[in-house]
């Protein structure tokens, strides 16, 4: 009764199946372990100290900056130099300025550092003299997906983006893959707190991974679903022809035929009748 299990249509069903099934099972796993490891980052996160009781770190430590180094206090000594602000930058809701001042460090790179959010239509505040040292929250370098970021045309003073790839052109030198936003501000701005690392959040894109999680199994079981509802059709179908319950060819041509038969026969009929009535109605007109 099963013999429809060794014809080739039952072969590639039983292979997309066997193939389909784990494949689905892998993708889910893997999207259940990148929202565990979103949670995990998260409570990591919110199990540090609060980055201004952490005794600050020279900045070359703590880089390359990662989910671990991220939101550390890091330290640094230099000279500021050229000043830009960085445009449509929310703070507690309403829109302003990031005041970026590049400083100019003692191994002759430069750091952007954030002194503060500026309210729109403010003046910055002028660029400290002398050597100095900064000291606050280490920050990786924004890219084209982050929250504020602008791509487009800025006038001169401006830049949509803080990262080495937007400023090494502006400044001589080279500019760190990183930032510094300053604990504490100087008067007429506020300070900008840190931002968690990216991929440590518990954000849309994670729950998006846990959605993922569940369109993967549902696909699973969706396979093997449509794969018992065609196998019991087939076994089925196998069944009431081994048991003769299958219509059988002669019987469905069989009304075809009697209908061809019946309007074949009319016409003849009908003729017969013709020549038969022919004659007598010959015979009463002589």
């Amino acid at each position: 009764m099963y013999r429809f299990l060794a014809t080739p249509r039952w072969w590639g069903i039983n292979v997309f199946v066997v193939l389909a099934i784990p494949f689905c099972v892998f993708m889910g796993t893997w999207q259940l372990g990148r929202f565990e490891e979103r949670v995990d980052s998260h409570q990591a996160a919110e199990q540090r100290p609060d980055p201004s009781s952490v005794r600050a770190e020279p900045l070359e430590e703590l880089l390359p900056v990662d989910q671990e180094t991220s939101g550390r206090t890091a330290t640094a000594s230099g000279e500021y130099g050229r000043q830009f602000l960085v445009p449509d930058r929310e703070l507690d809701g309403r829109t302003g300025a990031y005041v970026l001042t590049l400083l100019r460090t003692d191994g002759g790179r430069e750091l952007p550092v954030v002194r503060g959010w500026l309210p729109a239509g403010a003046e910055a505040p002028a660029v400290p003299r002398g050597r100095t040292t900064v000291t606050g929250a280490l920050q990786a370098s924004e890219h084209g997906g982050s929250p504020g970021v602008r791509t487009g045309g800025l006038p001169d003073g401006q830049v949509g983006m803080i990262s080495a790839a937007s400023l090494v052109n502006l400044v001589p030198g080279q500019v760190y893959d990183a930032w510094v936003t300053l604990t504490d501000a100087p008067a007429g701005l506020t300070p900008v707190p840190a931002a968690a690392a990216e991929g440590s959040g518990l954000d849309l894109k994670a729950f998006q991974n846990l959605g993922y999680t569940g369109e993967w199994f549902v696909f699973a079981g969706f396979v093997l679903f449509m794969w018992f509802r065609l196998f019991r059709r087939e076994a089925e179908a196998a069944r009431d022809a081994a048991l003769g319950l299958a219509p059988a060819a002669s019987d469905t041509a069989g009304p075809a035929e009697d209908a061809a038969g019946s309007e074949a026969a009319a016409p003849s009929e009908d003729a017969a009748g013709s020549g038969a009535a022919a004659p007598a109605g010959t015979g009463a007109r002589g």
